[in-house]
This record gives C-alpha cells, structure tokens and sequence, in this order.
C-alpha cells in the first residue's frame, strides 16, 4: 500500500452518494439520523466560516453519521481516516467521498501536511476522530488526542507568519459532536441469540437466566483464556481482583509485543498510542520477522485495542440494551475474531452539536503556551461532547 492516500473528492459523485444515503444507511447500515433543528441552525450560522468537526467515536459506522449529516446539511466533508481503510475498490470510493489517510502511532508527516493544507482553506469542512479510535462505548467518551486542535493552531500560526494579520484570518471553529446510538424495537432476542452463541464457542453452560450473571461468567472465560495463551500462572492471578487480572494481561501482553519488536516502553504514554507504534513497528519489520511472529504480534495488538470487553462495570452502571450489546460485540470480536460483528438491529444515530470553540480567538494564548493551550481546549471539547451524551 502507498504511504499516503490523498483525498481526492469529486463534489458530483458526494452529491450522488447524499441522495441516496439515506436510504443505503437505513437498510445496508440499519441506522437513521437525528437531528435537532436548533443544531442545523448552529451549522447554518457557522457556514461562512472554516470548521474541525470532532466527533465521537463508538463504532464503525460513525464516518456514515458525519456523511448523513453532511447531506442534511448540503456540505461536502473532508475526512481523516485510519490508512487501513484505503486498500481496493472501498479506498478509491473513500477518497472521492474527501477522505485521506492517516498512519497512526508515527509522525505521518504528508497527512499532516494536508490536514494543516485543508484547515488553511477557506470554508474548510473538515471531520476527525479525536479519540484516535473506536471506543465501542455508545455512552463514554475516550480522552482526546491533541494533535487536531494543535494542527489547527499551528495552520493559523503559519498564515500569520506568511503575513496575514490576525485580526484578517478566517475565523476557525472547533465544533464538538456527541453520537449516540438507538436501537428500535425489543432486543431481547438478540441479547439473548448473542449470549448463547458466545456460551457455546466458550463451553459455558449457564446456571443463571440472568443476562449480566452470564455476561461476567463470558467475560471472565476470556480473561482466563488470555491469561493461558500469555502463560501466566492462572492459580496465582485468580485470588486477585478482576482489575488487578485485567492490568496484569495488558502489561504482559504490551510487554510481550515491545520486547519482540525492540521497541522502548514508554509507560506514560496511554495503552492505544503504545499499541500504534507497535502495528508501525510491526509494519516496518515484516520482511525480518517469520510469519508466525508476525501473526502473534497482530492479534495481540488487536487483542489489547478490544481488551475492555471483559471489563463488566460499564455495564453495571446502566445496564440499558445499548450497553449490553456494545459490550456483547467487543466480546464477538474477542472470541471470533471478527473485525465488524453486523448491526444487531435497527438504529438511531442521534447527533448532537455542542457549543463551538473559536480556535483564532485562542492564538494569543497559543502564543504564550502552546502546550496548555491545546490541552485546555482539547479537553473542553472533550467535556462538551461527553456531557452532550450524558444529556441525550
């Protein structure tokens, strides 16, 4: 695969593909939108200006929820997206739809390039992910990467030394989008198909009906599961506490893969941005690692990204059918290895646009801090979407 996939968006192909979006969404993806009308609005006021749309990221289809709302709206997008995604038939379409690539874990630096290129356009519309990846949680936002705000700054930074006064710049708006996802009807029967089908791969015989007594005896075959295929002693690490288990799993495993790859561990980093550079690394040294490596290292990579799964207090805390079914998908993922389990019914998307932050009123104190700056208004936008969940 190339390094960089650029966007290469064809504004009569998106108008093509929003008209009929609606209608692929609802019966390919089995999920709709809503939208508040005071949230368009919010859009509507803001058109003259460029924009960084920060949504957050609990599933596969999130990028499909921007679209709608980019046909909703009569906008065309640019979107950031992980350079997996970009291989084939999928890939081409992608790009004339305004995506580009993104190789996570290490500088890519000619993604960075167009995504401070695009911020500098006037009336940019650009869409990134800030968590840097999928949560698979539809009522919890993950901490937020910096590097969209710091990007943004430093794109207005850079026409400011090329001469542009500030007080002549296009003003720039960080626009913070709650997603949260509805399903439709009684999922009982699918909560229940579920269980069963994970039971019988994991030689679970229930001896309770009840859906979150099954779930935890689930979730605790899979954390023996890894601690056997990570060889850890099972007669010691049972007698500790689940977090105490879980923790353990994850840095035997982290430690397994930057061993393996010679990779310095840097343990104040967070657990997703080690398991980039390991999947980087991984990529960079194929051609000296034998196969079997290679394939031990990737599914433990993929394996540490799901790991939550076994974790059972985000269901505790509001067992609501959304939040069995989101954890009973990272434990398909788990024990199936499946990458994109199918929707388990018919969905709302519903999107909530929070206050906007007008990042050029912020270049003073950029200015001043770089660092503080960024982390203050990536952490605002972070707050403002996970209250916007907590209020839908």
């Amino acid at each position: 695969m190339p390094d960089f996939y650029p966007p290469k968006l064809s504004p009569s192909l998106v108008w093509a593909v929003q008209r009929a979006s609606p209608l692929v969404a609802r019966y390919y993806h089995k999920m709709r939108l809503e939208v508040q009308p005071s949230c368009l609005e919010t859009l509507r006021t803001l058109q003259p200006h460029r924009l960084l749309l920060l949504p957050n990221h609990p599933t596969h289809h999130d990028w499909i929820a921007l679209f709608l709302l980019s046909a909703r709206w009569g906008q065309a997008f640019h979107y950031l997206a992980a350079h997996e995604r970009f291989g084939g038939a999928t890939g081409w379409f992608l790009q004339r739809m305004g995506a580009y690539s993104l190789r996570r874990g290490l500088g890519d630096r000619p993604s960075i390039a167009k995504t401070m290129e695009l911020l500098s356009q006037p009336r940019c519309r650009l869409v990134v992910f800030p968590e840097g990846g999928f949560s698979f949680q539809n009522d919890t936002v993950m901490p937020f990467r910096a590097g969209a705000v710091q990007l943004a700054m430093q794109a207005m930074q850079r026409q400011v030394k090329q001469g542009i006064p500030v007080e002549a710049l296009e003003d720039l708006y960080a626009v913070p989008i709650a997603l949260k996802y509805r399903y439709h009807g009684d999922m009982a029967p699918v909560i229940e198909q579920t269980l069963n089908q994970l039971e019988k791969a994991l030689w679970v015989f229930p001896s309770s009906t009840d859906w979150y007594e099954r779930l935890l005896v689930i979730g605790e075959q899979v954390l023996l599961g890894f601690e056997r295929d990570y060889g850890l002693p099972i007669a010691e690490t049972v007698r500790r506490s689940r977090p105490d288990r879980i923790q353990q799993v994850k840095d035997h495993i982290l430690n397994y893969c930057e061993y393996t790859l010679k990779i310095a561990p840097n343990l104040h980093e967070p657990l997703r941005e080690r398991v980039y550079r390991i999947q980087r690394s991984l990529e960079a040294q194929a051609e000296t690692l034998d196969l079997r490596t290679q394939e031990a290292i990737a599914r433990a990579a993929a394996q540490l990204l799901n790991f939550n799964a076994i974790s059972d207090g985000y269901v505790a805390a509001n067992p609501t059918p959304e939040r069995f079914l989101d954890t009973l998908i990272r434990l398909e993922r788990a024990v199936f290895g499946i990458d994109q389990p199918p929707p388990k019914g018919d969905r709302t998307v519903i999107l909530r646009v929070g206050e906007p932050v007008n990042l050029t009123q912020h270049l003073d104190e950029y200015a001043q801090d770089r660092t503080q700056t960024v982390e203050q208004l990536t952490e605002k936008l972070r707050s403002t979407v996970q209250a916007n969940l907590d209020l839908i």
